[in-house]
């Protein structure tokens, strides 16, 4: 029993270092690519948006496969409730697709839920998730102050005020 839980602690660890990185990369990508585009600063701000919700679908479709291999290939627990049992195929990956993104936005909504051990790994998906959307949120706060701030925006607003 201890073992199946320091398996699913490694392998929640490890889905969050993969997740992580790469965010990282996205948003590290990002954030040199946009200075480079000769679109205006605004829009700049609105093309952040897709690159965002890959990185966030990406680590959805990679916590599906996580539960999709430990369910087939160990006895450490089940999703359980309105899903069917797991097998590498659409229906089943598109299930567990289902369960990820409902646990990756924290949203609980309960007609499937994880047995024994696999907690473990919802539990760390749904801190991974928070973490990730937090990340994401303050990544957009950072693009949209450095791009609405530029030199010409703040002429505009003097002009506007009488100052010169």
């Amino acid at each position: 029993m201890f073992t199946s839980f320091l398996s699913l602690s490694l392998i929640s660890l490890l889905v969050i270092f993969i997740t992580s990185l790469i965010t990282y990369e996205i948003l590290r990508y990002v954030w040199v690519l946009l200075p480079r585009l000769t679109i205006a600063p605004r829009l700049r701000v609105l093309l952040i948006i897709v690159p965002i919700f890959a990185t966030h679908i990406l680590s959805i479709w990679i916590y599906a496969g996580a539960y999709l291999l430990v369910e087939n290939f160990t006895d450490f627990g089940r999703l359980t409730g309105s899903i069917g049992a797991a097998a590498f195929n659409y229906e089943s990956f598109i299930e567990r697709l289902y369960f990820s993104a409902s646990t990756y936005a924290s949203l609980g909504i309960g007609d499937i839920m994880p047995t024994r051990d696999l907690r473990m790994l919802a539990s760390a998906e749904v801190l991974n998730g928070l973490v990730m959307i937090g990340w994401t949120i303050s990544f957009t706060y950072l693009t949209m102050e450095k791009f609405w701030s530029l030199p010409h925006h703040h002429s505009n607003k003097k002009r506007k005020h009488g100052e010169e």
